[in-house]
């Protein structure tokens, strides 16, 4: 199911950037879309913590009563629920909804970057300079936005895209494959050093310098393989090799290396994102429902980690996905105000009048 909602949100946001012009401000545009159309599950989910909250004296009440039964503390909360006409898990299933959405829009992200460092590939290979995505500090938007990554493709990087992407990728030259991934000889395996060597098999070697690059290379156990000589024939061309600094795990000479060709980012974005989901978690924190007595507060653990997971995933991933995180926390936290302003004007509204129904 995800296969054709990661597709059709690719089409989507490329479509958008068809528009726009540029990747950065329609990922943003994208992220806005998107948590829109995530508004009415919020609405939803926040309306019932608000009536999940309403019920907490009561239930404090009933844990100080019944706080060695716990049988009967669970048979007297659920009838106190039933009353009151309130589900305790309705206002989860709408958040939960949104978990299917955050997967397939994070596939979208990776589909939108891999098809991008691909068409970086392709040029590098064909001794172009690769067209880069800027953006603000960024030099590279489907780099990691991190100073130990360089703006440039890398193995790291480029061992994330699948089998098919790549064979998707061979295909797309029609005939016009780089001259660098038509033959593969002998002298040139012999350049190649013994850490990388003892990563290629045999057989695949054979093939290469029998037939040059084909779909079959990227099959099974041979595609990390490929990617690794893909990389290593991109070392051949001088400005790539002076932007790089590490490949498959092992350093490379650099050539008028400075830290200016080097790095792709500040960490910005990763901890951006980080604090970012704190401040949304503090905001969202008032309407959460404290748990019964002696059952375990998971928001706590929710509080720390989120915010350690969005760092952790942001500083190994594109920024192109960093930036997404940021804008969709930045603005749920707007959400999170405004529907927190409707509801209190709803409530309001709601509330019978001082006197109303006396008799005079």
């Amino acid at each position: 199911m995800f296969g054709w909602i990661n597709d059709g949100l690719y089409a989507f946001l490329n479509w958008i950037q068809s528009g726009v012009g540029g990747w950065g401000v329609s990922i943003i545009i994208f992220t806005i879309l998107i948590r829109l159309c995530l508004t009415p599950l919020d609405i939803k989910s926040r309306a019932s913590m608000r009536k999940t909250q309403t019920l907490q004296p009561q239930l404090m009440a009933l844990q100080k009563k019944y706080a060695n039964d716990k049988e009967k503390l669970n048979q007297k909360t659920a009838e106190l629920y039933r009353k009151a006409h309130v589900n305790p898990l309705s206002s989860c299933l709408p958040l939960l909804l949104t978990w299917p959405i955050l997967i397939a829009v994070f596939g979208a992200m990776r589909t939108a970057a891999n098809k991008e460092l691909l068409t970086q590939v392709g040029q590098i290979l064909n001794g172009q300079q690769p067209v880069m995505e800027p953006f603000i500090w960024i030099k590279n938007l489907w780099m990691p936005d991190n100073p130990f990554y360089t703006a440039l493709p890398n193995y790291d990087t480029l061992r994330m895209i699948s089998a098919n992407e790549w064979t998707d990728w061979l295909s797309g030259f029609n005939g016009t494959l780089p001259a660098e991934l038509q033959t593969f000889t002998e002298e040139w395996f012999s350049t190649l050093s013994a850490d990388v060597m003892k990563n290629i098999p045999e057989a695949l070697k054979e093939s290469l310098i029998s037939g040059g690059l084909t779909a079959e290379c990227f099959a099974g156990n041979n595609l990390q393989p490929t990617v690794i000589l893909i990389v290593e024939k991109m070392r051949t061309f001088e400005f790539y090799r002076t932007g790089i600094s590490e490949i498959a795990g092992y350093t490379i000479p650099l050539v008028n290396w400075s830290v200016k060709t080097l790095y792709n980012g500040f960490l910005l974005l990763p901890i951006l994102s980080a604090v970012s989901q704190i401040a949304m978690t503090k905001l969202m924190g008032g309407s959460q429902p404290q748990p019964a007595e002696g059952q375990p507060n998971t928001g706590k653990f929710m509080q720390w980690f989120f915010p350690l997971f969005s760092l952790w995933i942001c500083i190994g991933y594109s920024a192109a996905f960093a930036l997404y995180w940021v804008a969709g926390n930045l603005v749920s936290m707007g959400q999170t105000f405004l529907i927190n302003k409707y509801l209190d004007m709803k409530e309001q509204k709601a509330a019978p009048v001082a006197g109303e129904g006396s008799v005079k």
